[in-house]
Parts: C-alpha cells; sequence; structure tokens
C-alpha cells in the first residue's frame, strides 16, 4: 500500500469519525430543543457552568434560543462536509 493510499484511508477515518460526532451532537441538541419547547411556562430551567457542576437559574427562552442557534450551527456544519 502506497503511502498516499494509507494518507487517504486516514483521512477518510477521521473524516467518518467526524461526522459521526457531529451526528451525536445534533441529536442531542434535537432533544434539549424539543425539552425546552414542552416545558411549562412556570418550569424553572438550570444551565450548568461551562467545566463545572455548578447549575445557574436560567429564562427558559433564552436557553431555547441559544439551544436552537447551536441546533442549526451543528446542521450547517454537518451539510458543510
Amino acid at each position: 500500500m502506497s503511502s498516499k493510499s494509507r494518507e487517504n484511508d486516514d483521512n477518510s477515518e477521521g473524516h467518518s469519525a467526524l461526522k459521526e460526532e457531529l451526528n451525536k451532537q445534533v441529536k442531542e441538541q434535537k432533544v434539549v430543543v424539543d425539552e425546552l419547547s414542552n416545558l411549562k411556562k412556570s418550569r424553572k430551567v438550570y444551565t450548568q457552568q461551562r467545566n463545572s457542576n455548578i447549575f445557574f437559574l436560567a429564562d427558559r427562552g433564552q436557553t431555547l434560543s441559544s439551544s436552537k442557534k447551536k441546533l442549526d450551527i451543528l446542521k450547517k456544519e454537518l451539510q458543510d462536509m
């Protein structure tokens, strides 16, 4: 096997793994958006502080909006692949 074909195999494996990870993130984000969309207005929402186990009370509408934006970004990244 030539070094070029090995390099192409490595690139396609990396590309495939990245695409699989993006698909997983899109599915997870769809669940988040769906759950937030179906919450009653009176329910409280907490968001996790980055890189810690601390949660803070958050606005449901803002959280839903940012989750939708994140989903759109992930979908675009997946389409661009």
